[in-house]
């Protein structure tokens, strides 16, 4: 059984705070770091809320504002990233309507994409609804250097087992991997996510599907008995993290040891 590559989703929202991270997620197990750019359009405010949480802490309530388009020097962000982080670079640069938080217009954000790719990362994400003479250029652009993830992310309910089948099926040409996420409700919508990964895996698919929410991360868990070939992963602990559908990147690596996925 063939173990996943492991993507490690940078934390933080400026240039320093990512690379800062990127050493600690290598540590952690990542075969791979992922940037994700419009994160730096926007800046964290904490605030205190009343009441503790299940470990007796205090709450703390986490609110995101946006900043100005023009406040991010794109070429300088990139160049400064590319050249501090010395592990294997996904670029992601989120729509807002994906759950991102790019604040420009898309003519803007495939710019921003054209600038990454000149960059030479490892792989950049692009989204499977980007205009497709747009897209195709993009991919072109990527050439053999950079891997291309074909990417979708739902803010919508969970689909049933066969349209996630579908949607993954349907990507497959327009990138090196496939890559689904989906905002889970609790059990049933996880075991959606689970069964399609399990179907995908007697096909010819390359693809890494995930849930945001309660029960999101058992695809990530299984991720090796399911074929997967990618799973994302952080460099944040906490017990909130399985309610967010989320993993901790050692925690994943010790999971495989224990489920003996080797």
């Amino acid at each position: 059984m063939q173990k996943p590559l492991v993507c490690v989703t940078l934390r933080g929202r400026t240039v320093e705070e990512m690379c800062n991270d990127a050493p600690k997620a290598v540590k952690l197990g990542a075969d791979i770091v992922e940037v994700r750019l419009d994160h730096l359009w926007t800046s964290i405010e904490k605030m205190t809320s009343s009441g503790v949480d299940e470990g007796g802490k205090e709450r703390i309530e986490v609110i995101v504002n946006p900043l100005e388009l023009d406040a991010i020097d794109v070429q300088d962000s990139i160049t400064t990233i590319s050249s501090s982080i010395e592990a294997p670079i996904l670029i992601t640069c989120r729509p807002q309507s994906q759950g991102g938080h790019y604040p420009g217009s898309e003519e803007d954000r495939v710019s921003v994409l054209e600038v990454a790719i000149a960059s030479n990362p490892s792989w950049i994400d692009l989204e499977i609804d980007i205009e497709s003479s747009k897209r195709e250029d993009l991919v072109k652009l990527a050439g053999k250097e950079t891997k291309v993830i074909a990417s979708l992310h739902s803010l919508e309910a969970t689909p049933s087992i066969s349209e996630i089948t579908q949607d993954v099926m349907d990507a497959q040409g327009m990138g090196d991997m496939v890559k689904a996420c989906y905002h889970t409700e609790g059990r049933k919508d996880a075991l959606r996510i689970f069964e399609s990964a399990l179907r995908l895996k007697s096909s010819d698919a390359n693809y890494s599907l995930m849930g945001l929410g309660p029960g999101g991360d058992w695809s990530r868990i299984h991720a090796p008995a399911l074929g997967q070939g990618l799973v994302f992963a952080t460099t944040e602990s906490g017990w909130h993290l399985a309610q967010q559908g989320k993993i901790n990147a050692s925690d994943l690596r010790i999971a495989w040891e224990v489920l003996e996925y080797s």
